[in-house]
């Protein structure tokens, strides 16, 4: 699951930390007794992953040799491990390799997963993982989605054993794999199943693994999976990535599900749960700060089907007491203020364009969506400027925006964008 989180993490996050890299160097190397409370050595170490030098990679490798048992000393050598990874340290492969004995299997989990990120052909590194999934109580859905992503053919059978796991995350990896060595579909429909298990975390790592396998099949249903946008927008631009480019499908085959995605509306979602009975509106505001968006979807639908004339004082409300700093719930009220097309909410939409705190970027991208829903053309100037913005999904939705405000010209600002995917959605205006 640490794997899980590590690969979804949003890079804009890793610079919180006001460091300079000689700072961090010497955080991370103070002994943990010499330390004050408001110091942290696991900042430190995530901090390193923006300095890709040298000197950070040593200062990461000598945390790593820091063998003390205790829990915060192994945080920080999991940690460790995983700037490693994300700097692609190749010179680390031996000392990370070497994790893989450890008796912590979150050491272990992480040092596999870096392994994958850094990346080998090394058959001796190779089947050392493999052997993994002969040792009880291992991370075997990271073990088994780095040997299929550095091809390790000869740990196929091995894996095999594992697609009827009990753990749905596990299954769904391993039949992921043996259809990336094979080319067998025979049982990839099971992964796609996973879009609608009751375990959101299930649904969430199916997605994973149908990009990772380039199951282009699949694209019509990642997009009415229940989880947050972020997961299947992840999943639906690493397939038009890897399949546009090679011919293998066109962006007019992924279009229509991308901007299904970006609108996000509860009536284009397969929902997981259910209510027996309508429940009081102040219920389903609470249900927006729910983890998993599946039952906030629920609650969406909701309160868009029975609470339109009620939903908008509640929801400024909610805003104003919590959902300002929470930013799921955030999202989910900014998504339906435009699905409820309340225009007083037009200066909390516009203040929601423009946040620049990386928590809240889906929010951004939500309330460009529902600016167009409001449909007033003073937010025109407003998401132009989204255009200029690095955030692909940002600009996307802004221009889906402004095609629906009646303007088109954005499709000139962007006719030159260095991202192939924007440049397609400009060429589709009219």
């Amino acid at each position: 699951m640490l794997s899980f989180l590590i690969a979804f993490m949003d890079k804009r996050f890793f610079k919180l930390f006001d460091l300079s890299e000689d700072e961090a160097i010497a955080l991370l190397d103070t002994p943990p007794a010499q330390l004050s409370e408001e110091h942290s050595r696991y900042i430190a170490a995530s901090h390193l992953v923006n300095f890709p030098t040298e000197r950070s990679i040593n200062a990461l490798l000598r945390a790593l040799q820091q063998t003390d048992p205790s829990l915060d000393n192994r945080i920080v050598r999991r940690k460790s491990i995983e700037t490693l990874g994300r700097l692609q340290a190749t010179q680390a492969l031996s000392a990370i390799f070497d994790c893989l004995a450890d008796e912590d299997r979150y050491t272990v989990e992480n040092a596999v997963w870096a392994i994958g990120e850094i990346g080998t052909q090394d058959p001796a590194i190779l089947e050392g993982i493999a052997q993994l999934l002969d040792r009880p109580e291992q991370p075997y859905r990271t073990i088994i989605q780095t040997l299929a992503k550095l091809n390790y053919q000869p740990a196929l059978d091995r894996i095999r054993k594992f697609v009827d796991d009990a753990d749905a995350s596990t299954a769904s990896a391993a039949i992921a794999a043996v259809y990336r060595f094979t080319g067998n579909a025979t049982l990839m429909e099971r992964v796609v199943g996973y879009l609608q298990h009751p375990n959101v975390f299930a649904r969430r790592l199916s997605i994973q693994d149908l990009a990772d396998a380039r199951y282009y099949q699949a694209i019509p249903q990642i997009a009415c999976c229940p989880v947050s946008l972020i997961f299947r927008l992840r999943g639906l631009r690493l397939l038009a990535d890897a399949g546009v480019p090679t011919g293998a499908i066109a962006f007019a085959a992924i279009q229509p599900y991308l901007e299904q995605t970006l609108r996000d509306h509860p009536a284009d979602l397969k929902l997981v749960h259910s209510y027996e009975r309508v429940l009081p509106l102040s219920v389903m505001i609470r249900e927006l700060y729910e983890t998993d968006f599946g039952r906030c979807y629920l609650a969406t639908k909701m309160i868009l089907d029975h609470y339109a004339e009620d939903a908008p004082a509640a929801l400024f409300e909610t805003y104003t007491e919590a959902a300002h700093v929470d930013y799921g719930a955030h999202f989910h009220v900014v998504k339906l203020f435009g699905w409820l097309r309340h225009a007083p909410a037009y200066d909390l939409l516009i203040e929601a364009l423009h946040n620049p705190q990386p928590q809240f970027q889906k929010s951004r991208a939500a309330a460009a969506i529902a600016l167009g829903e409001l449909g007033d053309p003073q937010a025109i100037p407003e998401l132009q400027t989204c255009l200029q913005t690095s955030i692909w999904d940002l600009k996307y939705a802004a221009l889906m925006a402004l095609e629906q405000l009646g303007d088109t010209s954005g499709k000139e600002i962007v006719a030159t964008d260095s991202d192939w995917l924007i440049r397609a959605r400009a060429g589709s205006l009219q």
